[in-house]
């Protein structure tokens, strides 16, 4: 390297535009953490400061037009600017200050048209609407009302998805390159859709409808995320989808936090992803010690033992990891028959998927061969102990393919008015009697396993 020079830049680089929310649910606050989940380092221009929580915006202060360039200005000069995007613009005077520095820098500019505050409050004022439109919405690449801005924005009233695409393409002559009309408040059964118009074109992006208040900051992080993308260098419809995804993940996986609209999750992306290894590393581990102890072999059911563990914000079988194959009994022991992997042990997920629901704590399980000894050692342990009966399964859950687990667990709970430490049931025709302990990783309960082997030997 020449010396002096300064190496290639490899981190993309993203500025958010807005205002700063106490609460640490919206604003730049959701926006940075956005940035960060996405692997996008991020920048700020804060425009208004606002005393608010997750019910009210108590204050709003805004700051000076010449600060607010500023800010932007020194982002530009020294890090570059891959993408940026507009929050809470509060008054016509910031709008035209924004506008000007956005024009002058011409990086991709992502507009969150932001209006209304989810308490209700005002965080646009009525007469700096003709700004956005004249001066700001011209240089967007994209354009993301929910479907109140999109109304007052098209001038007119959204009840359908149909209503939806006229106002995107309405939005879409005023100089935006795309359009994202939102859907989580269009009041249409089914999915939450999404609608983007881009280059003539409708592109819908749906997901479930989520029943739940952890939304504060939703607007927020979709815009921020589909600016993380675009400075990533990836194509508008591309980043909608990723920020879409990322979004609904953020919801469902919301913290329940403060008296009204708790703030959404960005970094449920994050800490999913970023758990995988160490789940992998504590199965390898348990493993481990199974093969360790020949005893464990008196333990293992005639259909093989496994140990499986999900990471944080599992939602199917594929972010469960257990042994491929199964562990199975050897001469003087027991052997793994392959390496931990995600998505090979359907049986122990399914306990884990439904167990996680009611304890976040419980994100790991194995399976013993049932027998009141092995029962017994276990309670001795303290563990909480229940079960459920196959022979009193539903026939309308026996038909659904992959039902009988989660209905078990349940039973299991109801039976004992907690969430157990084990589960077992006593079989039915074809089935094997079974246990499965549950905890919180897989080598603690590779320990226990392991343990209670021990205990068996010396009776």
């Amino acid at each position: 390297m020449v010396q002096g020079k300064k190496p290639e830049r490899k981190i993309p680089v993203a500025i958010t535009i807005a205002g700063s929310d106490s609460g640490g649910g919206a604003g730049i606050q959701a926006d940075l953490k956005t940035f960060a989940a996405l692997g996008v380092h991020g920048t700020t221009a804060i425009t208004s400061i606002t005393a608010q929580n997750t019910h009210s915006v108590a204050a709003v202060e805004d700051l000076e037009p010449d600060m607010i360039q500023k800010q932007i200005s020194v982002v530009a000069e020294d890090l570059g600017i891959d993408a940026g995007k507009t929050g809470m613009l509060h008054t016509e005077q910031i709008i035209k200050a924004v506008s000007s520095k956005v024009a002058n820098y011409r990086f991709p500019l992502v507009v969150d048209p932001v209006m209304v505050a989810k308490s209700g409050a005002p965080l646009l004022k009525p007469e700096a609407m003709n700004a956005m439109v004249n001066h700001l919405l011209p240089l967007a690449t994209i354009v993301t009302p929910n479907k109140f801005e999109a109304e007052k924005l098209a001038n007119m009233i959204i009840k359908t998805k149909e209503h939806a695409k006229t106002a995107a393409r309405k939005i879409s002559q005023m100089g935006s390159d795309a359009v994202v009309v939102k859907g989580g408040h269009i009041d249409e059964e089914g999915d939450a859709v999404d609608i983007l118009y881009y280059k003539g074109r409708f592109k819908m992006f749906r997901a479930p409808r989520l029943n739940v208040k952890t939304t504060h900051g939703t607007g927020c992080s979709f815009s921020a995320a589909i600016t993380a993308e675009l400075a990533k260098g990836e194509k508008t419809p591309a980043a909608v989808e990723t920020a879409k995804r990322f979004v609904t993940l953020a919801i469902k996986f919301g913290l329940n936090l403060g008296k009204g609209y708790g703030p959404v999750n960005p970094l449920a992306y994050l800490y999913r992803e970023s758990s995988k290894y160490e789940v992998l590393r504590d199965i390898e581990e348990a493993r481990r010690l199974l093969e360790l102890n020949p005893k464990v072999s008196s333990l293992v059911p005639e259909v093989g033992m496994n140990v499986a563990m999900a990471i944080p914000y599992a939602e199917n079988i594929d972010h469960v990891a257990a042994v491929e194959g199964r562990i199975m009994k050897v001469s003087g022991g027991v052997k793994a028959v392959g390496c931990p992997k995600f998505g090979c042990s359907s049986h122990l997920a399914r306990y884990i998927q439904e167990v996680i629901k009611h304890d976040s704590a419980k994100t790991a399980a194995v399976n013993l061969r049932n027998s009141e000894e092995i029962l017994r050692l276990l309670k001795k342990r303290g563990l909480k102990v229940s079960f459920y009966d196959r022979k009193e399964e539903p026939e309308d859950v026996k038909r659904i393919e992959g039902m009988t687990i989660p209905w078990g667990v349940k039973q299991a709970i109801k039976r004992i008015g907690k969430v157990p430490d084990v589960v077992y049931h006593m079989g039915d025709v074809g089935k094997e009697p079974m246990i499965v302990v549950l905890g919180a990783n897989a080598s603690q309960l590779a320990r226990i396993v392991s343990q209670v082997a021990l205990e068996m030997r010396e009776k």
